[in-house]
This record gives structure tokens, sequence and C-alpha cells, in this order.
């Protein structure tokens, strides 16, 4: 029997969470359980001399910063045979992230589940990932996600596109006849290019996953919406916050606020007091509990910053100074 059964727990507990109360309930199970069991954050919890058994609120909760995931094998429950490794993008100056996922299916589940609650079925779209950067990667979670929700989309005209980008524009003449649902996703550097080439219509949704990855200069995101915004001759540009540490992803429907599914949430905490969580609206260092990751950290730290507003939304700020650039990520902003 393992920890998790004997505390009576099981990981689809996770996705029907559907109130306050679940939630906490659930948070504060996975953290003693991680704590007994992921040795990593055991220590980390240990060396803040925070006694587990005083945890009894989710703001109580220790965060393991991210740059662990760098050079420890953060997991909760031993590597197996299944165990798959995604890495972040890095520069060859950068040590990428690595992130064991011992239960692939709770990956699939989180991201199905979470792209469905904001987005609706993926069969009612036809998906285009312009993701040159991230292809040639076989290691990224990014292209997992997007690999799973294209054969989802069972449409023969989804894919991904690299360097064929006249073919690309060609499909996207084609739909554009049609009635077609389509979701248009890529790094940003990428659809700027693309967005001086072809106009789109009502019909397409345009999510852009963040980051010039080192081909262009860094943009406010409010720049780069309004380029995109214009380019494209579209209203609104969407947007995706996740990370190769995460198991799950937030969105942002057009309006720069992101939103959350009921398994994952983001508290803010003060930047000259780490272990203090904000409850004034202020920007600050950006922590999020995502429940998914149960095989590892649901606790963590990011090196971003923003601020919740008073619907509970998550706006993005910026990062740290002395943050190194991280795929998965969105634009540098100014507080």
């Amino acid at each position: 029997m393992s920890q998790l059964q004997a505390l009576n727990f099981k990981k689809e507990d996770i996705f029907n969470i559907n109130s306050e109360l679940q939630f906490i309930e659930a948070a504060l199970t996975i953290f003693n359980f991680q704590y007994k069991n992921n040795i990593v954050y055991k220590k980390w919890v240990d060396l803040l001399k925070i006694k587990a058994g005083n945890v009894i609120s989710i703001d109580k909760i220790p965060f393991l910063p991210i740059e662990f995931f760098k050079n420890n094998t953060v997991i909760s429950s031993p590597l197996n045979s299944g165990t798959i490794i995604f890495k972040s993008s890095s520069t060859t100056s950068q040590i990428p992230s690595k992130h064991f996922v011992n239960d692939i299916s709770l990956y699939e589940n989180s991201f199905l589940k979470g792209f469905e609650m904001f987005y609706g079925k993926p069969e009612d779209y036809c998906i285009l990932a312009l993701l040159p950067n991230y292809l040639e990667r076989k290691d990224s979670s990014l292209v997992f996600m997007f690999n799973r929700l294209i054969n989802e989309s069972e449409n023969s005209l989804s894919g991904f596109f690299k360097d064929n980008v006249n073919e690309l524009i060609s499909i996207i003449e084609r739909l554009k006849l049609t009635e077609q649902k389509v979701l248009l996703i890529g790094v940003s550097y990428a659809l700027m290019d693309l967005a001086k080439k072809i106009k789109l219509n009502e019909n397409f949704i345009v999510m852009e996953t963040g980051g010039m990855k080192g081909k262009r200069k860094e943009l406010l995101k409010e720049e780069l919406h309004d380029f995109l915004k214009k380019g494209f001759d579209i209203k609104n540009v969407h947007s995706e916050y996740g990370m190769t540490e995460l198991l799950s992803q937030a969105y942002s429907i057009g309006n720069g606020k992101f939103n959350a599914p009921p398994w994952m949430r983001f508290l803010i905490r003060e930047i000259t007091d780490p272990l203090n969580i904000k409850t004034d609206y202020k920007t600050g260092g950006i922590n999020i509990i995502d429940l998914a990751n149960i095989h590892s950290c649901s606790f963590i730290a990011t090196k971003d910053l923003g601020r919740i507003n008073e619907k509970g939304e998550l706006e993005l700020m910026g990062r740290y100074d002395n943050s190194d650039v991280r795929g998965c990520n969105l634009l540098v902003e100014q507080p």
C-alpha cells in the first residue's frame, strides 16, 4: 500500500475539487505526504525550521524555490520504468530544470481537463502549433501537451510547424474560407513574423507562450499583444502560463489576466520576506500550488513577479532581476 493509499487519498480526487474546503484539505494532505516522502522538500522545510505539524493552513505551507529543480531530483515517489523526464529550455550557460514525472496520466488529465474548462473540447478546433524552438527538443512538456491536443482535435489540418511557414500560411488561408474554429499557438517571435504576412478572422484564437528565445528584443506584454492584434487584425491575444516544473496551466482569455483550474492556486509572497504571503493586491513573488504535482512537489516559489487582483486573477508583472530567462514563461514586464 502506498503512502497516498494509507492517507485514503486518490489521485482522481485532485480533478474533482469544487470547493475551497476541498482544495485546502487536499493541499494539506499532499503537503504532509511530500514532507514525509520528498527528501529535497523535507530538507528545505527543516532548514526553514518549520514543523510540519504546525502547518494547518495553506498560507503556512513552505514553498520550494524553483531553482531546486535544476540540480536535484525532486520526487515524492520512487522513479519507475514509466517515468518521463521533462526539461526546460536553456542556453549553453544555463542548467535546465528537470521534472521527473512518475505518472504521465496526471499530466494528461491536468492539461486536457484544464483546456476543456477554458476552451471546450479539443475536437472542436483545428490546432496549429508554431513552436520552432520547442520542436528541436524531445523532452519539452509543451510539445507533449500540444501533441496530445492536436491528436485529440482529429482535424487533418492540425499540426506542428517549424520552418514550413509557407505551408502554415496556405492552411490558414484555407481555414479562413470555413467556419472552423482555429487555435494558433506559438512562441512570441514566430507569431510576430507570421503577423507580418497574413490576416486572420474571428474564427481564430491566437495564443502566445511567451519569450523571444534570444531571437528578438524582449517586449512588454502590452507591446507584443498590440503588435499581434494589429498584424493579424484580431481583437484579442490569449496567453498560456505554464512551466516545465508544473503539470497544470493557467490561461489568459485575451485580457492579460490569468485564471487557473480548481486544482491550481496562485499566492503572492513578500519580496523582502518570502515566508510571508501578501493579501494587499500588490506586486510580489509568485508562489504556485499545483496539486497535480503530487509525485514531485506541489508547492513552488517561482522567480516570476505578479499580483492577485480583487477578482482573484493573476496579473504577471515580470521577473526577479537575477533570474535567467526560462522557456514556457511569459514576457519580461515592468511592475
